[in-house]
């Protein structure tokens, strides 16, 4: 692995962690409702698995096993998006409070959207 391809690792593995700690935060910023903590819940489990699941993409063991691992990263980040949707519905929080998530989101599905292609026009 060279060095840049590392530094890239390692800038995704920051912002895929910090992308799971900000939804936390706004799982924890909803309000005391059934409804809130039930789709909160959802919210919270898929957008914490985004970096596990790029985590997991890093120590693959084969280039199939990567591609199989970034789809699953591509799934939860998409899925993210759903559930932030579930919550400005009802009115449980605003647009805005997810504006920067959304947009963090997008960027990171076009850099896995990416990587994906790569990985499989490399396969053989």
């Amino acid at each position: 692995m060279n060095a840049e391809l590392g530094a890239r690792n390692s800038e995704l593995q920051e912002r895929t962690f910090e992308f799971g700690l900000r939804i936390v935060r706004l799982v924890e910023s909803l309000p005391k409702v059934r409804s809130a903590d039930v789709l909160g819940r959802q919210l919270l489990r898929c957008g914490t698995s985004v970096g596990a699941n790029y985590w997991a993409a890093t120590c693959a063991r084969s280039r199939a096993d990567f591609i199989a691992k970034l789809g699953i990263f591509e799934e939860e980040c998409d899925e993210t998006m759903y559930w932030m949707d579930m919550l400005i519905e009802p009115k449980l929080i605003r647009e805005h409070q997810t504006r920067e998530l959304r947009s963090e989101a997008e960027e990171l599905l076009a850099i896995i959207a990416s990587s994906i292609k790569t990985a499989r026009r490399n396969k053989g």
